[in-house]
C-alpha cells in the first residue's frame, strides 16, 4: 500500500485506470467539444495578454496535458483564461513592448515562475494560502478586472488606435479621442460577430460551437472582401514634411530607446559584480550613471508617447505605383495635382526597425507559424526576475483560486475527492511545462471545465484528447485562420468578461457586511485606477481585509447581560430595559482571549465592575472563548488578584476544555477556585452565586422564576 499510495502521490494520472471503452468515448466527445469552443478564444485570450495569437493555442496545448495529468480533478481544463492573459499583459508590459522578441521573453519567464511558485506551495501543504485572500477581495478584483479587459478591446472593435501607458485609464480617454477615426468595416464585422454569437447562443443544438461557427463565416467574409489591406513603407517616402520630420524622429526615438535598455541591464550586471568586491566608490560611480541613463530613458518615452499620439491621428494617401514599396506617402489633403492615389486612407499601425507598417483595411490574425512550440528556455537575468516575482506571485493565487474553485464546484456534481495541494502540484507543473514550450501562464478555465463537465467527461483523457486537437489545429489548420478578424477575438472576449461583471454579488456582500463590501469596493477602484499594474489592486484588498480581521479580532464583542423574559441572559446594550443586579456584573465575551485583545477585555471588565460600585461578583460567560493563550492566561490571573483586592469574585461559566486544559496546566485552575467557580452554565453560576450571598428565593432577579 505505501508504494502504492508513492505512485499516486507521484503519477495521479494511474488512478484514471483500468479505462473502459465507454469512458474513452464520453471523454473523446467532451475533449473534441471543449477544443471546438478552445482554439478561437485561446487566440482571443493571446491578444489580450500582449502575445501573439498563436502564443494561445500553444497555452492550450503543454499546460493543457500537464495539468490533466498531475491535477487532482478529472474535468478541470487547464488552459489561457481572460483574467490572468489580462494580469501577464500588465506585468510585462511596463518592461517591453507588446509583441516584441523581448515580451516574449520576459512572458516565458513569468510563466517559469508562476509555476515553481505553485508547485512549491504545493509541495510544502500550502494549498490553504489561498485563504489569506477573502472572497470580497476576489470579487472586487474580478468585476475591476473584467472593466478593464472590455475597455481594452475598444482599438480591436473600433479599429482605433490605442495608447500604452502606465495609466489605463488615461490611455482610455486618449483612444476615445481616436473615435472619428472608427474603421467602419471593423465595426461593422463587430457587430456582425456579436449578432451572431448572440443569435445562435439562443438555438439549443448550436449554442456550444457557436463560437466555431462565426469564426468560420467571419474568417469566409473576411477573405472574400478582401477585409484586410497592409503595406511597408519606409519614412524616406513620406512627402509631407512635417509628417516625415515626426515619424523619423519616433524612430529615432525608439532605436536610442532600446539602446538605453539595453545598456541599463549591462551596467546592472556590472554593478551586481562590483557590489560583490566591495568597492564602494566604483559602486556609487555606476549607480550615477545608471540613474542618469534612466532620466534619459523616462525623457525620451514620455517624447515618442506625445509622438505616438500624433502619429496615430495621421491619414495618409499613398500614389498609385506598380511597386508599392515606391509609392509615395502625402497627409490626406497635401497630394499635388496630377499624382494619382491607390483610392485608399492609410494610418502607420507600428514602426520599427524594418520601417513603416502601414494600414488601410481591418486587422486580422495573419500569419501562424505551422507546427507545434518548440522547446525553448527561458532567459533568466536578475533584473527581469526581481521585476515580475512580485507580479508572478499574485497571478499564481489568482490563477490557484480561480482553478481550485471551479474544481471544487465540479467536484460536488461529479462526486470526487479535490486535493488542493495536488492541484496546486498540477497547476505548478503545467505552468512550468509551458515555460519551456513558448506558453503564457495558465490556470484552470471556466468555460472549458463547465463544457467538459457537461460533455460527459470522466477522466482527465478528455484534456489528453482537447491538447491533441490544439496539437491538430497547430499542425494542419493555422492556415486557414490567416483572415480571421481580430474584432472577432475581442468579442469573443467582450462575451466571456461580461459574467465576470457582477454587481448583484457587490450589492449582496455590501447587505451581508459593510466591512466586506468596503473591502470589495475600495480593491474594485484601486484595481481599476492602478490599471495596467493589476497586482496593486488584490495586495491592497488582501492586506486591507487582514488588517480589518485583526482589528476586530482585537475588539470581540462584550455584552453586559441581563435577564430576558424566557429565562435568557441578553444584551442590554440590545434589550435596554430588563432586569439586573447590582450586586452581580455579568457579562459574555464573544472571542478567544490572546494577545491582541487582552487590554480590550480588561477595560470592558473594569468598566462594568465600575459602573457598579456594590458589586460582590463578576460572571464571565465564557462560551464564546474558544482558545487562550499565554497572554490570555496571564490576564485571567490579573484579573482575578485585581478584583480579590476589590473583594470582587470572579466566577466562571460555559469555559471549554481546551481552555480549562489551559488553565489546569499553569496551576491557575485552582487559583481561581477551581469547581467552586467553574460552572458548565450561567444559570448553575448564578444560582451558586444568589445561595452565596444568601439572597431570598424572590431576590434573584438575574434568575427570576427559574429560581
Amino acid at each position: 500500500m505505501p508504494a502504492k499510495k508513492l505512485s499516486l502521490r507521484l503519477f495521479p494520472f494511474l488512478a484514471w485506470f483500468p479505462v473502459n471503452s465507454l469512458v474513452l468515448r464520453d471523454d473523446l466527445i467532451a475533449g473534441i467539444t471543449g477544443a471546438l469552443v478552445l482554439v478561437p478564444k485561446a487566440m482571443a485570450y493571446a491578444q489580450l495578454s500582449g502575445l501573439p495569437v498563436y502564443f494561445g493555442l500553444y497555452t492550450a496545448f503543454v499546460p493543457a496535458l500537464l495539468g490533466a495529468l498531475w491535477g487532482s480533478s478529472r474535468q478541470l481544463a487547464t488552459g489561457p483564461v481572460a483574467v490572468v492573459s489580462l494580469m501577464t499583459a500588465a506585468a510585462v508590459s511596463p518592461l517591453a513592448v507588446p509583441l516584441s522578441e523581448e515580451f516574449i521573453g520576459l512572458a516565458l519567464l513569468l510563466t517559469l515562475f508562476v509555476g515553481i511558485i505553485q508547485f512549491v506551495l504545493g509541495v510544502v501543504k500550502l494549498g490553504t494560502i489561498v485563504n489569506f485572500v477573502s472572497h470580497p477581495v476576489i470579487l472586487g478584483f474580478m468585476n475591476a478586472a473584467a472593466i478593464i479587459i472590455g475597455l481594452s478591446q475598444l482599438d480591436m472593435l473600433l479599429g482605433i488606435p490605442k495608447g500604452r501607458s502606465d495609466f489605463f485609464l488615461m490611455d482610455v480617454w486618449e483612444m476615445l479621442g481616436y473615435l472619428p477615426q472608427t474603421h467602419l468595416p471593423t465595426l461593422a464585422m463587430s457587430i456582425l460577430a456579436l449578432a451572431l454569437m448572440l443569435a445562435l447562443k439562443k438555438i439549443r443544438l448550436l449554442a456550444k460551437p457557436s463560437v466555431l461557427i462565426v469564426v468560420v463565416i467571419t474568417t469566409l467574409i473576411s477573405q472574400a472582401i478582401g477585409f484586410e489591406r497592409k503595406s511597408e513603407s519606409t519614412p524616406e517616402r513620406i512627402a509631407t514634411h512635417s509628417a516625415k520630420e515626426l515619424v523619423t524622429g519616433y524612430a529615432d526615438a525608439d532605436r536610442r530607446t532600446t539602446e538605453l535598455m539595453v545598456e541599463i541591464t549591462s551596467l546592472s550586471a556590472e554593478l551586481r559584480a562590483l557590489d560583490k568586491k566591495g568597492d564602494a566608490r566604483a559602486v556609487a560611480e555606476l549607480k550615477y550613471r545608471i540613474d542618469l541613463l534612466g532620466l534619459d530613458l523616462q525623457a525620451l518615452k514620455k517624447l515618442n508617447g506625445v509622438r505616438r499620439n500624433l502619429i496615430n491621428k495621421l491619414f495618409l494617401e499613398r500614389s498609385q505605383e506598380a511597386d508599392s514599396a515606391q509609392a509615395t506617402l502625402y497627409v490626406r489633403g497635401t497630394v499635388p495635382e496630377g499624382v494619382k492615389t491607390d483610392g485608399y486612407i492609410w494610418h502607420i499601425k507600428k514602426i520599427d526597425k524594418n520601417g513603416i507598417h502601414l494600414i488601410s483595411g481591418g486587422d486580422v490574425v495573419g500569419n501562424i507559424p505551422v507546427g507545434l512550440p518548440a522547446f525553448r528556455l527561458p532567459n533568466l537575468q536578475l533584473d527581469a526576475v526581481m521585476s515580475l516575482l512580485s507580479a508572478a506571485f499574485v497571478i499564481a493565487l489568482v490563477a490557484f483560486m480561480e482553478s481550485i474553485s471551479m474544481a471544487k464546484a465540479m467536484a460536488v456534481k461529479s462526486k470526487q475527492t479535490i486535493d488542493p495541494n495536488q492541484e496546486l502540484i498540477g497547476q505548478g507543473i503545467a505552468n512550468i511545462g509551458g515555460a519551456f514550450f513558448q506558453a503564457y501562464p495558465a490556470c484552470g478555465s471556466f468555460t472549458g471545465s463547465a463544457i467538459n463537465l457537461q460533455a460527459g467527461a470522466k477522466t482527465g483523457f478528455a484534456m489528453v484528447f482537447n491538447g491533441t486537437f490544439v496539437a491538430v489545429t497547430l499542425l494542419f489548420l493555422t492556415p486557414y485562420l490567416h483572415h480571421l478578424p481580430k474584432a472577432v477575438l475581442a468579442v469573443i472576449i467582450l462575451l466571456a468578461v461580461a459574467t465576470l461583471i457582477t454587481p448583484a454579488a457587490l450589492k449582496h456582500t455590501w447587505q451581508a457586511s459593510r466591512t466586506d463590501g468596503m473591502v470589495a469596493v475600495i480593491t474594485f477602484t484601486i484595481t481599476l485606477l492602478a490599471a495596467p499594474h493589476l497586482d496593486k489592486g488584490i495586495m491592497v484588498g488582501t492586506v486591507l481585509s487582514l488588517v480589518l480581521f485583526l482589528y476586530h479580532t482585537m475588539r470581540p464583542r462584550v455584552a453586559i447581560l441581563g435577564r430576558f423574559a424566557d429565562g435568557t441572559l441578553r444584551d442590554v446594550k440590545v434589550h435596554p430595559n430588563l432586569p439586573t443586579d447590582d450586586r452581580i456584573v455579568a457579562l459574555r465575551f464573544d472571542g478567544r482571549l490572546y494577545f491582541a485583545d487582552i487590554s480590550y477585555f480588561e477595560d470592558a471588565l473594569f468598566g462594568a465592575v465600575a459602573a457598579k460600585p456594590t458589586a460582590k461578583y463578576v460572571l464571565l460567560v465564557a462560551d464564546g472563548i474558544n482558545q487562550l493563550d499565554a497572554s490570555g492566561e496571564d490576564a485571567l490571573h490579573l484579573v482575578a488578584e485585581r478584583l480579590e483586592e476589590q473583594g470582587v469574585t470572579l466566577v466562571f461559566s460555559g469555559l471549554k476544555r481546551q481552555v480549562i486544559q489551559v488553565l489546569q496546566a499553569t496551576g491557575l485552575f485552582e487559583r481561581l477556585g477551581g469547581d467552586r467557580n467553574l460552572f458548565a452554565t450561567e444559570l448553575l453560576a448564578l444560582a451558586s452565586i444568589y445561595d452565596r450571598l444568601g439572597a431570598a428565593k424572590t431576590d434573584r432577579p438575574l434568575l427570576g422564576e427559574s429560581a
